[in-house]
């Protein structure tokens, strides 16, 4: 919050940089040319060869009307040879400049896919090792387009920049040394646009670098909103909110397009600007031209000369306005990259990290505080040591902190105050991927990647081959499922392992844990979304997979629950109750309230399994009734479902009572 409003979503992630954006982007976006300054160097030459080339023409068309056409009397006589002589040169100089531009527009190519796929690569491998907090906090769609668009906004500025800056900057340079050369007149008259040149490309580089920002992170709003909806078009579908939301992301679009229509507005004026100055230097060329050639100083042939060198000295002025637009857009772009890159990540690994040797599984949550937001605790002074090789089950009500503590275990997130210790030993001192591969974690949001269930289950043993990947499924029960499918283990999961079902994709990320073979396995209900049959023919293999190692399992699965060596009861982010199951039920406590309430909704979810009781059909073919039970509030409700069949009008008077649909 800022005062009394939100955070914008680029004040969020500045916060979350703990810095502001970067203006001052020039020393910054040097270095990203060091890797192809060689290429870059070699076509900036032939920029220069380019520049000989164009300067070469007028200095042709010049001699010809001076020397290859001739008074002769009364007439002209044309010097054919001399004339032939400079057409040939004129026509090398259009041939050298095809060659050298295509080479150096190649060279600028190559140039451009080493250093904007390094970048996108720097950009991509930062966004792996930034904390969850940043994930939580940004929007997916956001960091999509500082890899995509942003980086890619920077070729223009980057790759092409250079060269044709120099180009121009060439062609102005030279073009004033041959007319000062031809005429020192002349050229203090074209020097007077000058200074009203620097005062214009000043003004236009404030505001529009300015307008670019905005115009940068408009476009980054519309695309968060797409990627959202991408992720969330079941939702949208299911609740009907594709007409509003089409509304939303045209106001997306049409705040974006207001954003650049401004833009222009306030920065359009530069172009005509630099056409009129333009049109300005070559009045005062024509002007001094011909008194000059009046008096005798010039020949007809070095006024042409001239006339072509003022448009050699001015054309760049009309090319800055494109060049300084891809500079601002392309700071504009870099600014919100280099943010990205500044972003630290919230938990990272000591200077000096600990190794682990064997892990016994010894856990122990020290005194343990934790908040998401500061004026919010979820954890509050946590003390709980899990012995090596103890299963435990932690219980309690949703949001009470039950999910944080798998959070705070993996380093997820770092403790606010206390210690989390595995093995005696501060996990802040380890290693993160040290950590992680000694904690394996099945959680309830069950994540695949596209590919096939082998692909899926390879990421946890890289180099098992399929006959392993398969035994695996089969020891932990998973076969009887997964090998039913189409093409059994060849199966592509699609995107988000879309193409399976929730229990499906469950039950692949649960012999993927198997598979890791980790010191301490975390399931945050990790049986939700298996059926009760999956859920029996698992248990065993769980239990075997529980064996010799420390096991937390968060879930409301009443096996699971009871047959923990040890049960938690976590309210208010601390154990108010902990010990086996019976002695637990015994003290009528917390944990004996829950465990009720588990009863029943299980009581609930047996009777949906077994429902479908159908009353036999009236002779006269009347209405037949099917009980489902739902559960509501802990309850279970046994809701009548109607099927008709042949079924008379409703207002039959044969038809009392009997024909409406029974609750009960």
């Amino acid at each position: 919050m800022r005062g009394q409003r939100p955070l914008s979503d680029i004040e969020l992630e500045q916060a979350l940089a703990r810095k502001a954006l970067d203006r001052g982007m020039f020393w910054r976006l040097l270095p990203l040319l060091r890797p192809v300054r060689r290429a870059l160097a070699a076509a900036v030459a032939l920029e220069a060869l380019l520049v000989g080339a164009v300067f070469l023409r007028p200095w042709f068309v010049g001699q010809a009307l001076d020397h290859a056409l001739v008074a002769d009397g009364s007439g002209w006589r044309v010097d054919a040879r001399l004339a032939a002589l400079l057409g040939a040169g004129m026509a090398l100089t259009w041939i050298a400049r095809f060659a050298i531009s295509g080479a150096s527009q190649y060279l600028a190519g190559r140039s451009a896919l080493r250093v904007l796929n390094a970048l996108r690569m720097r950009v991509y491998r930062h966004v792996q090792t930034l904390s969850v907090r940043f994930f939580d906090k940004t929007k997916a769609g956001r960091i999509i387009s500082r890899v995509d668009r942003d980086v890619d906004a920077l070729e223009p500025l980057l790759i092409q920049g250079p060269p044709e800056l120099l180009s121009a900057l060439l062609r102005c340079v030279v073009a004033g040394v041959l007319i000062q050369a031809i005429s020192p007149t002349l050229f203090l008259a074209l020097a007077a646009v000058v200074p009203l040149l620097v005062l214009g490309i000043w003004g236009f580089k404030r505001i529009s670098q300015k307008n670019w920002g905005l115009v940068a992170e408009a476009r980054a709003r519309f695309t968060a909103h797409l990627v959202e909806t991408v992720a969330g078009v079941r939702i949208l579908q299911q609740t009907v909110q594709e007409e509003s939301n089409r509304h939303r992301y045209r106001a997306l679009l049409q705040d974006f397009n207001r954003t650049l229509i401004r833009g222009n507005r306030k920065s359009g004026w530069f172009l005509p600007y630099t056409a009129l100055l333009t049109s300005a230097g070559m009045v005062l060329l024509l002007a001094g031209g011909a008194r000059e050639m009046g008096g005798g100083a010039l020949t007809f042939g070095q006024i042409v000369q001239c006339l072509f060198y003022v448009q050699l000295f001015l054309g760049p002025l009309q090319e800055l306005s494109d060049l300084l637009e891809r500079y601002t857009s392309g700071a504009a772009s870099a600014q919100r990259i280099f943010l990205l890159l500044d972003t630290d990540a919230e938990v990272a690994d000591p200077p000096r990290p600990r190794a682990l040797g064997a892990v016994r599984g010894d856990i122990h949550f020290d005194a343990v505080d934790f908040a998401y937001e500061p004026a919010r605790p979820v954890i509050r002074g946590l003390d709980l040591r899990i012995a090596p090789g103890e299963v435990l089950a932690i219980v309690g009500p949703t949001g009470h902190g039950k999910s944080t503590l798998v959070q705070l275990l993996t380093r997820f997130y770092d403790v606010d105050g206390g210690t989390v210790r595995l093995d005696g030993i501060d996990i802040r001192a380890l290693p993160q991927q040290q950590l992680r591969r000694h904690v394996g974690v099945v959680l309830q949001e069950n994540m695949l990647f596209s590919g096939t269930i082998l692909d899926n289950l390879r990421l946890a043993a890289p180099a098992a081959d399929d006959a392993a990947l398969i035994a695996a499924a089969r020891d932990l029960g998973a076969d009887a499922v997964l090998e039913r499918l189409p093409l059994g283990y060849a199966t592509q999961v699609g995107p988000m392992g879309g193409q399976l079902s929730q229990g499906q994709r469950q039950l692949v990320c649960l012999v993927r844990a198997y598979l890791a073979d980790p010191a301490v396995l975390v399931m945050d209900e990790a049986t939700s979304a298996v059926d009760v049959q999956t859920e029996r023919r698992i248990q065993a293999a769980l239990r075997r997979l529980c064996e010799g190692r420390t096991a937390i399992i968060i879930a409301h699965r009443l096996a699971t629950i009871r047959d923990a060596d040890r049960i938690a009861v976590i309210e208010q982010g601390r154990i108010v109750e902990l010990g086996p199951h019976a002695a637990l039920i015994a003290a009528q406590g917390p944990y004996a309230r829950l465990y009720r309430a588990y009863e029943q909704a299980s009581f609930g979810d047996a009777a949906i399994a077994a429902a479908s009781t159908t009353v036999d059909t009236d002779t006269d073919g009347g209405t037949g009734v099917a009980t489902d039970a739902v559960t509501h509030g802990g309850t279970a409700v046994a809701i009548a479902v109607t099927t008709l069949a042949a079924t008379p009008a409703l207002d039959d008077p044969s038809h009392g009572a009997e024909s409406s649909p029974a609750l009960a």
